[in-house]
């Protein structure tokens, strides 16, 4: 019990010393310009990177999603991807001197949004629905975005692991984003009663589900959750996809797409399994599109322990 005691202040030691150092960082970025700082944090990621175990987890997700690129192609979206990393993280500091938009402003600014009509309509006529994004660009900047429209939305999240950066963020998103949730055992019954209050739900369908369907992603077999095809079946909301796309000079895209038809079985019936595969589809396209927008550290599909050994 002694020994077990000391293991668990020094790991606690350990992720309280990383949260001081990551947090100190962001805070002398904050002394930086804005667009200064995320240049800055974008050099660094892309030096720091590839120097930490998790870049040969992004070499190996790249090379089996893209086995026609080249190794040099497939290097420079991994640096896009540990610089896409770098300004995620500075954009944290930053984020209310870079959300700009206005709805009532017609003069363009750094943030742009695509799909005005459907966040005026959503806003106008109240309804259930569900909004789906995945780890592209600044994907944080959808929630503020939704706010900023007045739209009532849970926006169901991860917490990171580390629990000092968890209560920081946490307090971070929540003064900026509207309604939160962690994801946990009851977070679906919080996102029921969100829409069973004719309100509006904002997920990530990207993320590594253990327990979920057995789907496809670049057309290698993931585990996706099926929570969305389910709170579709039991309460009939609007489902829509919507994305972050990094512009040149530190602007932003935001994007809310038409809403998309839910796969039915013959009864009229949500097909929770094909719907599970439409979503893998649709985020897997915006990749494509962006290769060096998303988090390739992530383990999606579950192979870190496959990698060979160096």
């Amino acid at each position: 019990m002694f020994l077990t005691r000391i293991v668990l202040k020094l790991d606690n030691f350990r992720q309280w010393l990383i949260a001081t150092f990551a947090f100190g960082f962001l805070n002398i970025l904050k002394l930086f310009p804005a667009d200064a700082g995320i240049r800055f944090a974008d050099r660094f990621a892309r030096w720091m990177g590839p120097k930490t175990g998790r870049h040969r987890l992004v070499l190996y997700n790249l090379a089996r999603a893209f086995p026609e690129k080249t190794e040099e192609e497939r290097l420079a979206i991994a640096m896009d991807s540990w610089g896409n990393m770098g300004r995620l993280a500075a954009e944290y500091v930053f984020l209310d001197r870079l959300f700009d938009f206005d709805p009532e402003n017609d003069k363009p600014g750094r943030i742009e949004v695509v799909g005005i009509p459907s966040f005026l309509e959503l806003r106008d006529n109240p309804r259930p629905f569900i909004v789906f994004t995945a780890h592209t660009g600044n994907f944080e900047l959808l929630p503020v975005a939704s706010s900023a429209f007045g739209l009532d939305v849970t926006v169901l999240f991860r917490p990171p692991n580390n629990p000092y950066v968890a209560d920081k963020v946490f307090n971070f998103r929540k003064e900026r984003m509207g309604n939160l949730v962690p994801s946990h055992a009851g977070s679906s019954f919080a996102l029921a009663r969100q829409l069973e209050r004719g309100g509006g739900v904002g997920v990530l369908v990207d993320q590594k589900f253990s327990k979920g369907l057995p789907t496809r992603f670049f057309d290698l077999e993931v585990r996706t959750n099926p929570l969305l095809a389910k709170l579709v079946r039991q309460f009939n909301c609007d489902v829509y996809p919507a994305r972050c796309v990094r512009l040149p000079d530190n602007r932003y895209r935001l994007e809310i797409e038409p809403k998309v038809d839910i796969p039915r079985d013959d009864k009229g019936n949500v097909d929770v399994q094909a719907t599970a595969q439409m979503l893998n589809d649709k985020v897997e396209s915006w990749v494509r599109e962006h290769p060096g927008q998303w988090l390739w550290y992530h383990d999606r599909w579950n192979v870190k322990h496959q990698i060979p050994a160096e």
